[in-house]
């Protein structure tokens, strides 16, 4: 029980860094999407803090209200006019969600900002290398789709081989499972088992994570 007890608070921990990073792609993509909206705003006249309360709306049609990108513009909308700036609300953004690419797009937009520069082409650049940082790291998710399924093949056939055994030879592991030696002897292995497990998942999840 000990060890299995082990294995549920590492799964529940990776739970919760796997529904991170899932909510961190979707709000990449959405904010792929507002910012070309925002570029279409600028062409259109709009001044670059009102493009980003237009992109709300239009936002709001796409994805809804309760989107991660609607809640961010909203919060941005909201920001403003407290009178914080633009700037501060996007590198805020950045630096909360964790995202590479929003991170790199706040930088860029706070230094054009401050030294001037043709902002609907600066964001269009920005919008082009979201783009592709999104479309790299969905390739790499697909190619590693095929190493998550082979890596949890691996992990049941350890439970599989012997309860199929046991089912088929009854008694075949009494000698495994009814002395001290052992279970000594199982105990290490299943440990040996959880490392592995452990390492595995480790290193797909950072690959996952990019």
């Amino acid at each position: 029980m000990i060890p299995l007890s082990v294995v549920g608070l590492m799964y529940f921990r990776k739970k919760g860094r796997s529904l991170a990073v899932k909510d961190r792609k979707a709000l990449e993509s959405q904010f792929g999407e507002a910012i070309r909206n925002v570029e279409a705003a600028l062409k259109a006249g709009y001044s670059v803090e009102n493009a980003f309360v237009q992109t709300g709306r239009d936002m709001e049609k796409q994805y809804g209200k309760d989107s991660f990108i609607c809640r961010e513009l909203e919060a941005i909308r909201r920001g403003m006019v407290l009178n914080i700036t633009l700037e501060e609300m996007l590198a805020d953004l950045a630096a909360r969600s964790g995202s590479e690419a929003i991170s790199d797009f706040s930088k860029v937009f706070a230094i054009a900002k401050r030294y001037g520069g043709n902002m609907p082409e600066i964001i269009s650049s920005a919008a082009e290398t979201i783009s592709l940082q999104i479309e790299t790291a969905e390739e790499i998710n697909a190619s590693l789709s095929g190493r998550r399924m082979e890596l949890n093949i691996m992990r049941i056939m350890p439970f599989g081989i012997p309860a199929y055994v046991g089912l088929t030879s009854p008694g075949y592991f009494d000698s495994l499972y009814g002395n001290t030696t052992g279970i000594l002897l199982m105990s290490g292995l299943l440990l040996i088992y959880l490392a592995g497990f452990a390492i595995g998942d480790r290193v797909l999840s950072k690959l996952e994570e990019g």
